[in-house]
């Protein structure tokens, strides 16, 4: 069997604080919430937009970091592969797909003001990696028996992958 490909980019503004949070084992959950905007026109020649919302997790020490560098209304270019996960709530089968990124690069130009930060914080810079604690490749994530309840906002808990800790530029 062929092998496939799981590969998600998108460029957009994050439209919450990033919510981070800390596994039982004392891994680090960033939780993003992106928003990308597209212009199209309609079949009258109209101009529309159309707004899609995503669940972005980025795991690990990157996280952390980005915890303190992004805030609500950032435009961030996010890489990653897309995750789906299920389970019962009520009764019901319920769904939630998400976003596991591998790499996020703070684009500026999301804030009034053109994009400049207004605060001390250091200038745009590549975030490479999604995952592991620390130095080398990072261990796979929790399995799905480990992984938090969906109801938590934790969602599907693949935290592995990535691990490069060296900043292409």
């Amino acid at each position: 069997m062929a092998e496939g490909l799981n590969k998600v980019m998108l460029l957009g503004n994050l439209g919450a604080d990033p919510e981070l949070r800390m596994t039982q084992g004392g891994q680090a959950i960033l939780k993003l919430r992106l928003a990308t905007t597209e212009n199209y026109l309609d079949r009258n020649n109209t101009r529309q937009e159309r707004t899609e919302w995503h669940s972005v997790t980025v795991w690990g020490k990157r996280g952390e970091a980005l915890s303190r560098i992004l805030t609500k209304g950032d435009r961030i270019f996010v890489e990653g592969s897309i995750r789906t996960s299920s389970y019962e709530k009520d009764g019901d089968k319920r769904y939630r797909t998400e976003i596991i990124a591998s790499n996020i690069i703070l684009s500026g130009g999301g804030r009034r003001g053109g994009g400049a930060h207004d605060d001390d914080r250091p200038p745009p810079r590549a975030a490479r990696g999604g995952g592991g604690g620390g130095g080398g490749g990072g261990a796979p994530g929790p399995s799905h028996s480990d992984a938090p309840p969906p109801d938590d906002d934790f969602g599907y808990g693949g935290g592995g992958g990535g691990g490069d800790d060296e900043i292409p530029f």
